[in-house]
């Protein structure tokens, strides 16, 4: 279907619409809005590479005899009562927040992991989960994303300690982590 183009106004019209409409006066323009004040620049990846471990993305050698696919992880640190470590796999600890690692490769992964806890620190988070999965299609060698965050975490200093979850939070395809304060 063709648009027509709409007829010329011609003078009649235009002194018509004058008459009909009336006086005009123009609107003085509304003043802008205030500008909002921009959130200062937070050196996010600073804080993942000083919370990492140094060294740590060099030394990821997996030995899959160290860990079995149902095999439950735990970790407590020194100088924590064992108390803590029961706790948490008895799930008397709130999950905050989660990070799934579902779908990534090991750096991917790690560098998930290293974000994720910085950020959950950063918030002030005290228990958070990663599913890592149970490894089920990592055929002769073994779970490699569950052996990567059972050996990320015991290495980091804000990671008071972790277990494997409970069954209806992901059993020993995921992991509960206590963290500092």
């Amino acid at each position: 279907m063709k648009r027509r183009t709409p007829a010329p106004v011609n003078e009649d019209d235009s002194r018509l619409f004058r008459e009909a409409i009336g006086e005009v006066r123009p609107l003085s323009p509304a003043p802008a809005p205030p500008a909002t004040a921009k959130p200062a620049p937070h050196p996010r990846m600073l804080e993942a590479d000083e919370a990492a471990v140094p060294g740590q993305l060099l030394d990821m050698a997996f030995d899959p005899a160290l860990l079995e696919v149902g095999e439950e992880l735990g970790y407590l640190r020194d100088g924590y009562p064992p108390k803590l470590l029961r706790q948490l796999k008895r799930g008397q600890f709130s999950v905050q927040d989660d990070l799934d690692l579902h779908q990534m490769n090991a750096a991917a992964a790690q560098a998930s992991i290293v974000a994720f806890l910085a950020e959950a620190r950063q918030h002030g988070l005290r228990c958070v989960r990663i599913v890592h999965g149970k490894g089920l299609r990592s055929k002769a060698a073994g779970p490699v994303l569950k052996g990567l965050t059972d050996r990320l975490l015991r290495r980091r200093d804000d990671v008071i300690a972790f277990a494997s979850a409970r069954p209806a939070l992901g059993g020993t395809g995921a992991v509960l982590v206590l963290l500092k304060g």
